[in-house]
This record gives C-alpha cells, structure tokens and sequence, in this order.
C-alpha cells in the first residue's frame, strides 16, 4: 500500500481567474471536473504521473487573505530567467509580498487572491522538477513531520534536520515536498492543503486507516458526502485522500 502526491488544492473566491493566473504563471492548460472547480495541469498531462504535482483550484465563500502554512516555490534556470518570470508574473497579477524576508536571492509574491510564492534564485537541485520546484509547509517539528509524511507516501526522504526535511517522489522526477521550520505557526491558517492518491487496486479505507496508525486524525472542513476522506497530519495540516485510480 502506498500514496502519492497528486495536486496541491487553493481555495478561492474565483477558481477560474484564479486557475487562470497558475496556468499562465506555470505555462500550462486548464480543465474543469465541475462548476467552482478549475484543474490546472500540464498541456497534454495524464493525470496522475510523479512528474507533475498539479494544482486543484475550488471556489469557497472565504475571500479573507491571510498567510497559509503551504506555498509553492518556482523554479527558475538563470538570474535572467528569474527577473523575466517575475516581471511576467507581475504583469498576470502578482503582486510583491513582504513577510520579513529580508534581504534574500529569492523573490517573494502573492497570486491575486493573496496567496504567497516564491520565484526562487537559479538552484542545482531544482534544475529538473519543471515549472514548481517544491510544495513548502511550514511546521514547527520537520523531524516529525518528516517521520509522519515519508511513513504516508512512497516518497524519498532526501534530507532532514531541526530546521527543513526534503522528500520526492520515489521516481526521481517532479518537484520536492519540503518541510520548513516556522515561528508561530500554529497561528497560520489552511487555506491550501495537499490531495494524495492511493494506487490502482489499492484500497482506500485501509490507506486511511494507515495514516490514523501513524497519527493523522479525522478532519471536518464542511465536505459533506463526499468520495475523498478529509485527514490532518500530527500539526493539525489537512489533507485529501482521493479515491484509487
């Protein structure tokens, strides 16, 4: 039994503008499963494939814009590239975002509904993940959080310490999930969560019973009856798992 990351949900006031944005900002196309529901993955995509952690845009009636423990980091192939993508992305909506960064190689925005991102410095490690080079949580222990995820998912533990832990996909491809050590985060709210699969032939409820062994706990986010079961892992972060497929 295994799990794999899929997609990276927001939440919107106006999933399509907001599909719309990632799309352009990622150079790749929009789908739609439903009303309120906007997917953006790559052009020609066959979902799901570790190459690509694609992104899930639901309209909900919040249209607060505060900080979330999960943003995306872009990566980028040169200072040029860089400086390029900022300015385009600006062009498309973003806006600078200041959150006691500092003076840093990275460049930080908000998307137009305030969720922030980082246009990161040209990096080795991110030269191949495509457009996203790491889904980032912020948490308070990533030792745990490391010790919790890599146990959920058939990903690779690639580094860990007292202040980040790295994991990919087993496969070597796609971007990185990263594990960040915050101050306060508790205080940070949930607005974007993660969505994990289990394999063709899998069962989900035994997946779901697996991850409350490892410690996740039951979540009510106002889903109703729906396939998906709600989870939130050991620091209270709220996940998806999807039905096999």
């Amino acid at each position: 039994m295994a799990l794999r990351l899929v997609q990276v949900n927001f939440k919107a006031r106006d999933d399509s503008a907001l599909g719309r944005f990632w799309a352009e900002a990622l150079g790749w196309g929009v789908s739609s499963e439903g009303p309120g529901v906007t997917n953006v993955e790559p052009v020609d995509f066959v979902w799901p494939d570790p190459v690509a952690v694609c992104i899930d845009v639901v309209t909900v009636p919040d249209p607060e814009t505060v900080k979330y423990r999960t943003h995306l980091d872009l990566a980028t192939t040169s200072a040029a590239h860089q400086a390029e993508l900022v300015a385009r992305l600006q062009e498309l909506g973003a806006t600078p975002a200041d959150i006691g960064q500092g003076d840093v190689p990275w460049t930080v925005l908000a998307d137009p509904e305030g969720n922030v991102f980082c246009v990161l410095e040209p990096r080795s490690i991110y030269q191949d993940t495509g457009p996203i080079a790491a889904v980032v949580v912020n948490c308070a222990d990533p030792r745990a959080m490391a010790r919790f995820w890599s146990e959920a998912m058939d990903w690779t533990l690639h580094e860990v310490n007292d202040d980040y832990a790295r994991l990919r996909s087993a496969k070597g491809v796609g971007p990185y999930l990263e594990f960040l050590r915050t101050p306060d985060v508790n205080t940070v709210r949930h607005r974007v969560h993660l969505d994990l699969k289990p394999y063709s032939g899998d069962d989900q409820a035994a997946e779901v019973a697996r991850l409350r062994a490892l410690g996740a706990t039951d979540a009510d986010v106002g889903q109703g009856d729906v396939p998906w079961m709600c989870l939130a892992d050991t620091e209270g972060n709220e996940f998806c798992v999807l039905t096999p497929g």
